[in-house]
């Protein structure tokens, strides 16, 4: 029996929708995590980009457990002397909750050059419409 190895000819990619009201950051990042890398597919090849695209809806509805609305902290540096920029999730989820669901995502993907392409099919809306009815989006429980 002869070992499948997928092209890139091959892949099929479809959308996912997961529903964050509720759900906790972690649980739900991991999930849209394992979904944009293929790892749910059963021919998962780690060096070919196979995943789907996720679309998330109520980003700010997601559920923050513990004490991490004012302990955790996200830091940006310009590479300016003074360019160090740092925010405490309550005031980030206020401003965008996006950019917390997007950076809670992209630090469970693999850290290699698919990366990007993947980060790319992650879309995010505050709200339960967007615009991708077109594409027949499979909703995930």
């Amino acid at each position: 029996m002869d070992t499948f190895l997928l092209k890139k000819e091959g892949i099929k990619r479809s959308f996912f929708v997961l529903d964050a009201a509720g759900k906790a950051l972690g649980r739900l990042s991991t999930q849209a995590a394992s979904i944009l890398s293929g790892k749910s597919k059963p021919n998962f090849t780690p060096y070919v980009d196979s995943g789907d695209a996720v679309i998330v809806i109520n980003a700010e509805k997601i559920k923050i457990t513990g004490k991490k609305l004012q302990q955790k902290v996200y830091t940006s540096y310009s590479g300016y002397p003074g360019g160090q920029r740092v925010e405490k999730l309550e005031s980030l989820i206020k401003r965008k909750p996006e950019e917390v669901i997007k950076l809670a995502v992209k630090g469970m993907l693999p850290k290699n050059k698919f990366q990007k392409d993947m980060i790319v099919r992650l879309k995010i809306y505050t709200g339960d419409k967007h615009p991708h009815q077109a594409q027949k989006p499979v909703v995930i429980k």
